[in-house]
């Protein structure tokens, strides 16, 4: 075995007292909440400084110590991770910020920020001895999945809305992934996939129902402090379905202000969602802890389509402790934004990230954002993947 440093010691529970080894295979707790991992982050702060970091690789990996991995050998990668954070050209002055930067994810393999999450979970469940994996999806989740089980040697199987972009369809079936799609949204997904976990015994990878996805999610927290050479940004505003990169960057902020590595007011985290299927920003503004089930999602942005989301309490826990808010926005506004990634920045990006721009001019409009922030949009994925919704909003306007 050679080792990779990890200095991950078990597994915790974010809602009750529950503790797991590392060693258990598992999906959630007891008490039915996502599990997190645990490390000892003073052997981190003791052994490895900052400055260490940049004579590393750019991939996800670099921050290893801090990742659930044990085995190098186990690490599966197809050079996830090391995206860049380019600073606005035309969005941000035409706005009057002096500061915008966008996280473009969709430089990542398989085209979005799903292969640092799933190329995470399938490096350790090759680790702990799982062949077989399922996965309900919108769209890029299901790609990154049929990848990295393809490139590990494991069997994947993947769940999709009949209504799923082709894109992600074909992408699937070219890495060797058994494909179903069924009626409905990622609910009936969900529910279909957990079916085959019962019946057939595979592993579900369903949204932090395993513990490792968020760990290679919380990866963009690391990256986007150690490219602002360690400091934190103002507001982060991130599109959410399920939520795992907020919860994954909130948890990795708490890390390396625990660790030394930053200290400071952490950004104020925002949710963006459609007003089509806005189960968080209802909850937000109601004062829940949970979010009730939004009834009748409908969306183009495929990734934003999620009704309820098992991590629910973790991201208005994020969002309200960062000081952040939730915003829902129209289809017509996030076409919109959409479109001017592309036409203003040259990112020819997802819809769930065009979600990010029209919130952004709500947010400014509102005061919540000031001139002077240091805000930074998140492009989730590719538009390459969703040409078929695309050049239907365009025959459409």
């Amino acid at each position: 075995m050679s080792s990779t440093g990890s200095t991950a010691t078990e597994l915790y529970c974010p809602k009750c007292p529950r503790r797991y080894s590392l060693s258990t295979v598992i999906n959630l707790c007891e008490c039915g909440s996502p599990l997190l991992v645990d490390y000892d982050y003073e052997a981190v702060a003791r052994t490895l400084k900052v400055a260490d970091l940049r004579n590393r690789d750019a991939s996800m990996w670099k921050y290893r110590e801090l990742l659930p991995v044990q085995d190098t050998e186990n690490i599966i990668t197809l050079g996830e991770g090391g995206t860049p954070l380019l600073r606005s050209k035309n969005i941000g002055p035409e706005l009057g910020l002096d500061n915008l930067l966008l996280k473009d994810e969709s430089v990542n393999p398989t085209g979005s920020f799903k292969a640092r999450g799933l190329g995470m979970a399938v490096s350790r469940a090759k680790e702990l001895g799982l062949t077989r994996l399922i996965i309900p999806t919108a769209g890029n989740a299901g790609s990154a999945l049929a990848a990295y089980a393809a490139a590990a040697g494991l069997s994947a199987y993947v769940v999709m809305p009949e209504e799923t972009p082709s894109p992600f369809l074909i992408d699937c079936l070219y890495h060797g992934a058994q494909l179903e799609l069924v009626k409905g949204s990622i609910k009936q997904a969900g529910a279909k996939a957990a079916e085959l976990v019962k019946n057939e015994g595979w592993f579900s990878f369903a949204t932090l129902k395993e513990p490792y996805r968020i760990e290679g999610k919380k990866t963009m927290g690391y990256e986007i402090a150690e490219q602002l050479d360690w400091q934190f940004p103002d507001v982060i505003i991130y599109p959410t379905g399920g939520g795992t990169g907020l919860i994954g960057m909130w948890k990795a902020f708490a890390e390396m202000e625990r660790m030394g590595w930053l200290s400071g007011p952490k950004p104020k985290m925002v949710s963006v969602q459609s007003e089509g299927c806005a189960p968080i920003v209802r909850a937000f503004e109601q004062g829940r802890e949970a979010a009730e089930l939004w009834e009748n999602p409908q969306t183009i942005a495929s990734g934003l389509r999620v009704p309820g989301a098992v991590g629910d309490f973790l991201i208005l826990r994020a969002v309200r402790e960062s000081g952040g808010t939730a915003v829902a926005v129209s289809e017509e506004d996030l076409i919109g934004g959409t479109r001017d990634l592309a036409a203003k920045e040259g990112i020819f990006a997802a819809p769930e990230a065009g979600a990010t721009v029209a919130a952004l001019e709500k947010l400014i409009a509102s005061g919540f954002i000031k001139k002077t922030d240091q805000v930074v949009l998140f492009v989730t994925g590719s538009g390459y993947k969703y040409l078929d919704t695309l050049q239907a909003a365009l025959n459409s306007h």
